[in-house]
């Protein structure tokens, strides 16, 4: 697996922790529906 170069200028697809909502944004807070948190999809989860 290749390592991701991020830049923090560029957005970049987002998903939800808890309901699943999919957003492309900067850095999102919390998500827009639930409040949940969110996770970089370009980041893989161990």
């Amino acid at each position: 697996m290749k390592d991701v170069q991020l830049d923090p200028g560029e957005e970049s697809t987002y998903e939800c922790f808890d309901c699943g909502t999919v957003v492309i944004a900067l850095a999102p807070e919390a998500c827009p529906n639930c409040g949940a948190d969110m996770r970089n999809r370009r980041t893989p989860i161990e």
